[in-house]
């Protein structure tokens, strides 16, 4: 008996994580959720903008994400995809010197994860149809612009500017992100 409850459970558990990734309005919901969280966390972090001034430079940020554009829902799905994994690369590295809290960038990193998580399905889903033309467009100049993101930094030895400099850059990234939400639907 305890058995086939069991095995009723797990069934159960593995056919909503699969029903749950394509209610595309329940995940735009989640996603948008999640991401007003990153938002929240990393104001939380202190800057200090005003004498970093100087250290800004252009990474060459994709005019997709610049300026508002049409995506498809599939395309919206792989970019958020994407976007997220650079920027959870990204905060992975040294910021010791940056006077952030662990537990901030813990929580920021679980959000991130959670998102990639919940994409993670429907991502792979769409890669293997190969109907997208993202992966021939965004993709590379999103590659290009973290890159020189991580080129930034490095250069820079993780320093506390560099860090703010970065922030910024997130904090755009996750409102860019929060655009895209508004193409994921039923």
């Amino acid at each position: 008996m305890t058995y086939r409850c069991l095995l009723q459970m797990v069934l159960l558990l593995c056919f909503s994580t699969t029903a749950l990734s394509r209610s595309y309005s329940l995940l735009r919901f989640q996603q948008r959720q999640s991401l007003k969280e990153c938002q929240k966390l990393l104001g939380q972090l202190p800057s200090t903008s005003q004498h970093c001034l100087e250290a800004r430079m252009d990474f060459q940020m994709p005019e997709e994400m610049k300026q508002e554009q049409q995506f498809q829902k599939e395309d919206a799905i792989l970019v958020m995809y994407e976007v997220l994994q650079h920027i959870f690369g990204i905060l992975t590295r040294d910021f010791s010197s940056t006077g952030w809290s662990e537990t901030i960038i813990e929580d920021l990193l679980k959000e991130l994860y959670w998102q990639m998580n919940r994409l993670q399905p429907i991502q792979k889903e769409i890669m293997q149809k190969q109907n997208s033309t993202t992966e021939d467009t965004i993709v590379p100049h999103l590659g290009k612009y973290y890159f020189n993101l991580m080129q930034y930094l490095e250069s820079k030895e993780y320093d506390r500017c560099a860090w703010t400099v970065v922030q910024v850059q997130i904090l755009t990234n996750v409102s860019f992100l929060m655009r895209l939400t508004g193409y994921v639907r039923d």
